[in-house]
């Protein structure tokens, strides 16, 4: 991949937040791409193959900063998750099962959010997510997001039809949120 001006590394208190590389972050990514936990409401079932996550990681890799703003979160050094905008306006995170309840994903969203509404612009940021994924929307609430409508079968995953709840955070009520 080649480097922009626009390719931040971001750390927080426990994190560094980076562009994709995807020969060095495969095995972090595949193991979480790959677990059933990690992945029961992602919007594709577990990667069954290497592939899979080779083609997940070049396809990160390929966003176009006007396209997106993605980013893989390392963790004690190790490659643990994806945060950030693979298409704008839309969020999207991941991290291995094993770290949940940490915190960790609040703590790598704030600082995407706040490129999204200062470097990127953006008016408003949206999330889907499956509405079985409480602790997903528990998270985005405690970020400011407000649930904006559901829709029932929107996803066809697996062979099963999956509903979503759509959350929304505009700009203006960020800086409120952070105050």
């Amino acid at each position: 991949m080649s480097s922009r001006a626009t390719d931040p590394v971001i750390h927080t208190r426990r994190l560094v937040l980076r562009r994709v590389r995807p020969e060095h972050d495969f095995a972090g990514m595949h193991a979480v791409l790959s677990d059933p936990a990690a992945m029961a409401y992602w919007a594709t079932p577990p990667h069954d193959s290497a592939d899979q996550t080779r083609d997940w990681l070049a396809a990160m890799a390929a966003t176009q900063p006007r396209e997106g703003d993605d980013f893989i979160i390392e963790y004690q050094g190790r490659t643990v998750g994806k945060a950030g905008f693979f298409r704008f306006p839309d969020i999207g995170y991941i991290i291995d099962p094993a770290l949940w309840g940490q915190g960790l994903v609040a703590e790598a969203l704030v600082p995407v959010i706040d490129r999204a509404f200062t470097l990127h612009r953006l008016e408003q940021i949206i999330a889907d997510v499956d509405p079985r994924n409480a602790g997903s929307m528990r998270l985005l609430e405690k970020l400011g997001f407000a649930e904006s409508h559901r829709a029932q079968a929107t996803l066809l995953i697996g062979g099963e039809w999956c509903d979503s709840v759509y959350f929304a955070l505009s700009r203006e009520s960020w800086p409120a949120r952070t105050a």
